[in-house]
């Protein structure tokens, strides 16, 4: 258990006392010893760093799981959801006004930028310990020394490609650190990257794939090396690296398999993404999860909450009956119809938008969106038993489609309240508990307890093979591995591999990949590599690095799809506009992380105040 630091200069001096077991508080500037353990005295043996590998294994979920989880906010930058909270100011809806470097950056009713830069600084700190104090345990061959390095190699390397594509150029610390620093530099992010691609480059050769779950494996080394090696531009080491995973003991699930397999209602979608099936051995295509169950020490509190987080808040009288307009639905687990017992009790924080809820779904075969598998708001029914007296004639009905014409009389609130209680969602995706009993330890109605999650999965190699293979030119490889993807699915196949481009792509990580790719951070990226590589978009557009806070592949994506961003008539019940501008292409760093930075210049990310005193980032390595 512990408390994370609030700022990179704390988190990065501090000593790696995580490996104690203890609390740990931490304070702004001046750490304290929480006991008398420390790196010296804990990490001296194989056991205690992989105890420590463990933690860094753990700290990876926090973005999954909980109220306003963190991933809520990688969403919301993108053309595939909005913040849907109505009845808030604070949300982070008006981003031009909510996101800045002074602005509450932590927080359920704000956002979660604040979140992300405190665990990833946390993350690379601990794992620089591991890597400096590699060679003070008594290893009992190189290779299990060999393979502790690679996955603390891999945890760094993951949080840098994170940090990198959300905050753009950063400071590089390499090492452990024993006393405050006040004077760190930002580095340049190709920088950066390219130590990470060496340790990965050492990693795939040092890890294994038949290791225990929720370790990193020789897999997940390979599929992020794909997205560094893409993110450098280096388009055949990635499809060299993708070709390790691809190639390896790895397979997509295209059969039946785990807990209800023997269920004919059900198909071999469901199977992949129910909680028991994550992380057990017939699972062929997870190469890295996150494990959280009920049953295990260090269990996320409260549970993940992935179903409050994305499914519709039509539970709280908002949705009325089109008769008498009498309220129709019920949160209670007891009723005839117990609708949050069989999809959850939402709030609508993740607001998909018509691109992602509508408009990509173009056949009617795919799996991933046949009925029973994603949810649409006219497959619920109105079942307020009090509706028996009031309006019996649609008590257990199904909902009835909302028009222009009718949504005022539909809605208590109007049409602004379709926002939060009125869209789709994939319910194999989300739904985590039991149909038949309200299993959900924290809370009734169930919000979704503990879950294993997925971080890779082979489904996502295979879709950045055939980015690789795009930005190649060699469409037709492209759209075969996207076409394995939609097979196992059994969408329709790509025919003409001449209308495959990047929005192809996209399109299919937004079907396959939802709550799992962090999707600003893949948006941001696939940004970076058309201004570095002046490749033109399918908007015709090109994009230069000169300009990139201000024209950028990214902002044009979203405005293109993002129905709410686009359209300034759309307003909440609070008052708030959904606004984004290019230069949100990168988040703002915390002003309080670069002003305790007294010592050295942290550059503030372009766009945002403060970034008129950026100096030039190190161009090298330094440490």
């Amino acid at each position: 258990m512990k408390k994370i630091n609030r700022n990179i200069i704390a988190g990065l001096a501090m000593t790696a006392l995580f490996v104690a077991g203890s609390c740990t508080k931490l304070s702004d500037l001046s750490p304290e010893a929480p006991s008398k353990f420390t790196p010296d005295i804990t990490l001296t043996t194989p056991t205690a760093f992989r105890s420590a590998l463990q933690t860094l294994n753990i700290s990876v979920r926090f973005e999954y799981f909980g109220d306003s989880a963190p991933m809520l906010t990688e969403s919301i930058f993108t053309d595939a959801a909005v913040e849907g909270t109505t009845d808030k100011t604070t949300p982070a809806q008006d981003l031009n006004v909510r996101i800045t470097p002074t602005a509450n950056l932590n927080s359920d009713d704000y956002n979660k930028i604040g979140r992300y830069w405190q665990a990833w600084w946390q993350g690379i700190h601990d794992a620089n310990v591991i890597i400096s104090r590699i060679d003070d345990a008594k290893w009992a061959t190189p290779a299990d020394k060999d393979a502790v390095l690679s996955a603390a190699y891999f945890h760094r390397a993951y949080r840098y490609y994170r940090l990198v594509h959300e905050f753009g150029d950063v400071p590089l610390v390499l090492k452990e650190e024993t006393t405050i620093n006040t004077g760190y530099f930002t580095t340049q992010r190709i920088v950066i990257l390219k130590q990470m691609k060496t340790d990965l480059e050492f990693a795939v050769t040092k890890l294994v794939d038949n290791g225990n779950k929720g370790e990193p494996s020789k897999g997940a080394a390979a599929h992020l090396l794909t997205k560094i090696n893409l993110a450098l531009g280096l388009f055949d080491d990635a499809i060299a690296s993708a070709n390790l995973a691809i190639n390896g003991p790895y397979a997509l699930m295209n059969g039946r398999f785990g807990i209800v397999a023997s269920d004919a209602s059900k198909n071999v979608v469901w199977d992949l993404h129910r909680p028991e099936n994550k992380s057990i051995a017939a699972n062929t295509e997870a190469l890295y999860v996150v494990i959280d169950r009920e049953t295990l020490d260090g269990a996320t509190p409260n549970g993940s909450q992935v179903m409050r987080n994305c499914v519709p808040m039509w539970h709280n009288g908002t949705i009325l009956t089109p008769g008498a307009l009498k309220p129709g639905i019920s949160d209670k687990v007891t009723e005839e119809f117990p609708l949050t017992l069989w999809y959850g009790r939402g709030i609508g924080r993740m607001r998909g938008t018509p691109y992602a809820t509508k408009y990509i779904w173009t056949d009617n075969t795919d799996l991933r969106h046949a009925k029973g598998m994603w949810m649409d708001m006219t497959d619920l029914v109105y079942n307020q038993p009090a509706l028996k007296t009031t309006d019996a004639a649609w008590y257990g009905k199904n909902l009835e489609q909302y028009t222009d014409a009718n949504v005022s009389k539909r809605f208590l609130n109007g049409a602004k309240d379709t926002i939060r209680a009125w869209f789709g969602w994939p319910h194999y995706k989300v739904f985590i508990g039991s149909a038949k009993t309200a299993s959900d330890k924290w809370w009734s109605p169930p919000r979704g307890t503990n879950t294993d999650w997925y971080v890779f999965r082979l489904a996502e190699t295979y879709l950045l093979r055939a980015e690789a293979y795009w930005w190649k030119g060699q469409n037709a490889l492209a759209m075969a591995d996207i076409n394995k993807v939609r097979a196992r699915a059994k969408a329709e196949l790509l025919t003409d591999d001449s209308k495959v481009n990047i929005g192809t792509i996209l399109d299919e990580r937004q079907r396959e990949l939802y709550w799992e790719e962090p999707r600003k951070t893949e948006l941001t990226r696939i940004a970076y590599i058309f201004a570095q590589t002046g490749k033109a978009a399918y908007n015709g557009k090109t994009y230069q690095m000169a300009t990139f806070s201000t024209n950028n592949f990214f902002y044009d994506r979203i405005m293109e799809k993002n129905d709410f961003y686009k359209n300034p008539n759309v307003v909440t019940n609070s008052g708030n506009h959904y606004t984004i501008s290019p230069y949100h292409v990168l988040w703002p760093i915390p002003q309080s992380e670069i002003d305790l930075n007294i010592a050295g210049h942290i550059n503030q990310s372009p766009g945002y105040s403060g970034s008129e005193t950026n100096v030039p980032p190190l161009d090298k390595v330094v440490n």
